[in-house]
C-alpha cells in the first residue's frame, strides 16, 4: 500500500496558519481604510490632542509666570486694604466751627435748600463762602469733601450733618464742600452736636468703590 503524501498545513494534528491568512487578518482592507466615519474619527482624536497638550502647555506657562510675579492675581485681603485706605483712619479733635471754611451745594430738585442749610451753618459760626446749586447721581444723605489739609474740618462738618458721606479730592487747602442730597432732612440740633475727637464716617467707601459711578459730581468754583 503506497503511503499518504504529508500534508504540510497539518502538524501534529493541528492546521498551520499561513503567512498570507495573518496579514489578511489583521491588516485593515482597502475598503476600510477609505472608511469617511473612520477617517473623521481620527482627524477628530488628532483634534482632541492638539488641544489637550495646548492646554497643558498654556497651564504650565501661567503657572511660571504667576510664580515669577509676571502675573498678580488680586485677592480679597489686598482689596480688603484698597477699601480700607479710601477713608483715612486717623481720629480728629473738633475742629471750632468758625476756623472751617465751608461751600454749600443743593444737589437736589428742592429749591432753596443750599441757601437755608448755609443760614444755619452761619448761624453755627461756619465761614460759608459759597452757595449754589450742582448735579449729582449720589444717593445718600449728604457728601462732605475736602482734600487732605482739610480732613480735620470736613469731620466737624460731619459732626453737624448727621449720616454724611465723606470724600477726598485733590484740593491744597482746607475748604469743605457740602453736597446736600436727596435724602437729606436737617442738620444736628447746635446743642446735641457730639465734639469728642473721632474719624471721618465713609459708611458708602466700599460700594463707591465697586462702583465709580456713585462717585458725587464734584462742584466748581465759578
Amino acid at each position: 500500500m503506497a503511503k499518504k503524501p504529508d500534508d504540510s498545513d497539518i502538524l501534529h494534528g493541528h492546521r498551520v496558519v499561513t503567512g498570507p491568512e495573518l496579514r489578511n487578518t489583521f491588516v485593515e482592507r482597502d475598503d476600510a481604510a477609505d472608511d469617511p466615519d473612520r477617517r473623521r474619527r481620527r482627524i477628530l482624536h488628532g483634534v482632541v490632542l492638539v488641544l489637550l497638550v495646548g492646554l497643558i502647555v498654556t497651564a504650565i506657562v501661567v503657572a511660571l509666570a504667576i510664580m515669577n510675579g509676571q502675573i498678580k492675581i488680586p485677592t480679597a485681603e489686598r482689596s480688603h486694604r484698597a477699601a480700607a485706605s479710601a477713608c483715612p483712619a486717623s481720629t480728629f479733635d473738633y475742629t471750632p466751627n468758625d476756623k472751617v471754611s465751608l461751600r454749600v451745594f443743593n444737589a437736589t430738585n428742592r429749591p432753596g435748600l443750599a441757601r437755608t442749610v448755609a443760614d444755619q451753618f452761619l448761624a453755627r459760626k461756619f465761614a460759608v463762602t459759597e452757595v449754589g446749586n450742582t448735579q449729582s447721581g449720589y444717593r445718600g444723605v449728604a457728601t462732605v469733601i475736602s482734600g487732605a489739609a482739610g480732613q480735620a474740618a470736613a469731620f466737624t462738618v460731619q459732626r453737624n450733618l448727621p449720616k454724611s458721606d465723606y470724600f477726598q479730592d485733590g484740593r491744597s487747602d482746607g475748604s469743605v464742600d457740602v453736597l446736600l442730597t436727596n435724602e437729606f432732612k436737617e442738620l444736628t440740633a447746635p446743642e446735641l452736636v457730639d465734639q469728642t475727637p473721632g474719624k471721618l464716617s465713609c459708611p458708602r467707601d466700599s460700594r463707591r468703590i465697586v462702583d465709580s459711578s456713585k462717585w458725587p459730581v464734584m462742584p466748581k468754583s465759578g
